[in-house]
């Protein structure tokens, strides 16, 4: 079995607004991740992604696109260690 790792990944840009988050939950949930996702009211969105190495390194990476109504200027990711804690994936806000 693979080993699992956490991404604490911030994004920046036009991500508001334009289904950034739903968009983030599908995509997350064909890669089998677990973790949650919410806008920030600075105007980022802020996600954390818990899953196999492979499928979260290639989720942080989609997030630099995001969905094609998306405008992403920078993303941050912050690796961590895996907690186990969450059962699905979630928007929380």
């Amino acid at each position: 079995m693979a080993a699992k790792v956490r991404a604490h990944v911030y994004i920046q840009g036009r991500v508001q607004g334009v289904f950034y988050r739903d968009w983030t939950k599908r995509l997350a949930n064909s890669l089998d991740l677990t973790g949650w996702v919410r806008n920030l009211t600075d105007g980022r969105v802020e996600a954390v992604f818990e899953g196999e190495k492979k499928m979260v390194k290639k989720m942080a990476g989609e997030c630099k696109a995001g969905p094609k109504i998306a405008s992403v200027s920078h993303v941050d990711v912050i690796w961590e260690k895996a907690t186990g804690e969450f059962k699905d994936f979630a928007i929380i806000g």
